[in-house]
């Protein structure tokens, strides 16, 4: 068993939560399970496991430790990350961080010896269940990259979710607040045709005194580069503006046509609705623009504020360069004297393309993994339905 933290002991309470996993990718799917584990408690803890625990039971990962604690870190329901959380889930951490109850999908994971990973807290009676996301996981997404397909996207998000009952409530579920259970971010869709923001769901509108910042891109695999965009962007308006409120913070998110058009092959890796999910339960995003718009033009900036009933104090974009044939995006911006570039950070490479990289550079490995897992999603299938 691994060794407990240095840390001081939480007493036991049963507001306190415990989920773990190996959160490779921040995928819609992990957050999902930290909300249903969030709004049986008050204070949720997130074991997550170290690379070398997840190589010996599952197989490699892509993402490393550090990178996987950031997007945890992002969940505006993760109250506190935990690393190094053992892959067999152990009573004496939960005992330590007093956390009463272990919250899991209603699927069986089981360790490198085939044992369900959740046996000792369930013979203690600490495991609560809650559903699985369907459709989505680490291992379909390896897969989208490996078979380079592109039926994954979808042409016209805003009516998906319209039409689909079960949709819309899950955009109305992660569009909540920290507790789960309260109104949270904003999701507004872009009509060009009509130059106009149109709500899709309500949450919590700006304070008067809110600084409104815009952010876009496509946020494929929405990984840790993007994640530490984000978090310096609200970071950086603290700190320029300390007697303010943190900002609200405005994220436009690119259609599949549009991220297909710029980036080509099978990108994006996951689609509309997947990435909306992603940028929609980061802690830094306080609304979402469906459909937005690659350039952010003056004109559309003036509907976004027309729309919010506040003007766009600020557009924020990273360090990356554009080719010289799609001109510059931010131009507008720029002339509006409300563009601000947030410099080079340690995970400034990370984003969808390297991490594609990553799979293709051992891509023998991770085929390997895929029928591992493949076989080992059977065996666990036949023991949660036994």
């Amino acid at each position: 068993m691994s060794d407990l933290p240095d840390t001081p002991a939480v007493p036991l309470s049963d507001d306190r939560i415990w989920v773990d996993g190996c959160f490779d990718f921040s995928h819609h799917g992990h957050a999902g399970a930290m909300l249903q584990a969030k709004q049986l408690g008050k204070f949720l803890a997130v074991g997550i496991h170290s690379d070398e625990d997840i190589t010996a039971n599952k197989g490699p990962t892509v993402m490393n430790l550090q990178e996987r604690v950031s997007a945890v870190d992002a969940c505006k329901w993760a109250d506190l990350s935990v690393p190094y959380a053992p892959y067999v889930t152990q009573i004496p951490w939960l005992n330590h961080f007093g956390c009463k109850y272990v919250v899991h999908g209603d699927d069986v994971t089981t360790d490198a010896d085939g044992n369900d990973c959740y046996r000792l807290v369930k013979a203690e009676d600490r495991f609560k269940i809650v559903k699985r996301t369907p459709g989505i996981s680490t291992t379909d997404l390896v897969g989208r990259m490996l078979l380079c397909t592109k039926q994954h996207h979808i042409k016209n998000l805003t009516a998906v979710i319209k039409n689909d009952a079960d949709t819309m409530r899950r955009f109305e579920m992660y569009a909540t607040d920290s507790t789960g259970l309260g109104p949270g971010s904003n999701i507004w869709t872009y009509s060009p045709s009509e130059s106009s923001i149109w709500d899709l769901v309500a949450g919590i509108d700006p304070a008067p005194e809110q600084r409104i910042v815009y952010v876009d891109g496509g946020f494929d695999l929405f990984s840790s580069g993007q994640i530490e965009f984000l978090r310096l962007v609200v970071e950086t308006e603290k700190k320029n503006n300390p007697s303010l409120p943190p900002p609200y913070v405005v994220a436009g998110i690119h259609d599949d046509h549009t991220i297909n058009r710029q980036k080509g092959l099978n990108y994006p890796i996951m689609n509309s609705l997947e990435r909306s999910l992603c940028v929609l339960q980061c802690r830094y995003v306080s609304a979402i623009i469906l459909d937005a718009p690659f350039e952010p033009t003056k004109a559309f900036l003036e509907t976004v504020a027309s729309g919010i009933g506040s003007k766009v104090e600020a557009v924020y974009h990273g360090p990356t360069a554009f080719m010289p044939s799609e001109g510059d995006p931010y131009a507008d911006a720029k002339d509006m004297g409300i563009f601000v570039q947030v410099e080079k950070h340690d995970f400034s490479d990370v984003n969808a393309g390297t991490i594609v990289d990553r799979i293709v550079a051992a891509r023998e490995r991770f085929e390997e993994r895929q029928k591992k897992k493949g076989v080992k999603a059977g065996f666990e299938d036949h023991m949660t339905h036994e």
